[in-house]
């Protein structure tokens, strides 16, 4: 015999030897006992043997039936198992984070792949924004904010201690001479950041620079914009050192002078109550800051 039977009646088959009902295995089915008894008889007549022995209150399987039911049973088992492992959706926890958006860029996001390798199950929906003071977004779980720390939330996480440097082109240092001064250098052209205006002053007064203000200033909204703005040619900033780096190492900002001035600000991770205690906000809380 070379043709296989037909699924349908291996299915009815399978269903009757476990419940050793044709009853039984026609409610499994959504099927009615007659449709059950049909297909099977169907299966007898293709295999040329009985599988059943019909009582007068029940079926019980034939020794032929009894090893023919083992590896189909085992068959249907293997095609649920692979499946169920190659098609079936996998359930994904879901973490909606909102960040600023030059952390968000420059700190947070090259991160990403490494949680993601680590939490494969937990799927991210990052947005940014330039200005964030409160959780205002019921589908916000974790809010990442810039400031003192002083917001009405309960759960507020630190995630950074901010320190200040000078950066600028390289050719825009280059252009004051061999004997760099800062105060040349402060008071050409100034980029600052909205919200930050008052760090050259800070810089000037930690480190008794006393420098004046500057000939001409843009002023940005986020850090992001300033060090694009710096790659354009257009004076120097004080920037933090964290949002710097990429552009320092690889060559495209340079920071000329040996000064770093604490920020008082720092990022801070919020969260919500409503999703402070759930598995997957601890991951990524635990991850960020500690690296776990």
């Amino acid at each position: 015999m070379s043709k296989l039977p037909h699924v349908t009646w291996l299915r009815a088959f399978e269903a009757a030897a476990r419940h050793s009902s044709f009853s039984g295995a026609a409610d499994e089915l959504n099927l009615t006992p007659a449709a059950v008894s049909q297909h099977i008889r169907l299966l007898e007549k293709h295999l040329g043997d009985d599988l059943f022995k019909r009582l007068p209150h029940g079926v019980t399987l034939t020794d032929r039936g009894q090893a023919y039911a083992l590896p189909i049973r085992k068959a249907f088992t293997e095609m649920q198992d692979a499946t169920a492992g190659l098609f079936a959706r996998r359930t994904k926890r879901h973490l909606h984070i909102r960040t600023s958006v030059t952390y968000g860029a420059l700190v947070l996001a090259p991160r990403l792949a490494e949680f993601s390798t680590r939490h494969p199950d937990i799927e991210l929906h990052v947005t940014t924004a330039v200005w964030s003071d409160r959780l205002d977004d019921p589908n916000i779980d974790i809010d990442i904010r810039y400031g003192t720390g002083n917001w009405s939330e309960p759960h507020i996480w630190q995630l950074s201690q901010e320190t200040g440097v000078v950066v600028c082109r390289a050719d825009h240092a280059a252009k004051f001479g061999p004997k760099l001064d800062i105060s040349k250098v402060a008071m050409d052209r100034r980029v600052l950041v909205m919200g930050s205006e008052v760090e050259w002053q800070r810089l000037s007064t930690q480190y008794s620079l006393e420098l004046g203000s500057a000939d001409h200033t843009i002023t940005a909204d986020s850090s992001l914009m300033a060090l694009q703005i710096l790659l354009g040619g257009s004076g120097a900033a004080i920037l933090h050192e964290s949002f710097a780096r990429p552009y320092l190492d690889q060559g495209l900002l340079v920071s000329p002078f040996d000064y770093h001035l604490p920020i008082r600000e720092a990022y801070y991770m919020i969260v919500g109550n409503d999703a402070v205690n759930r598995s997957e906000v601890t991951a990524f809380r635990d991850w960020l800051i500690n690296g776990v």
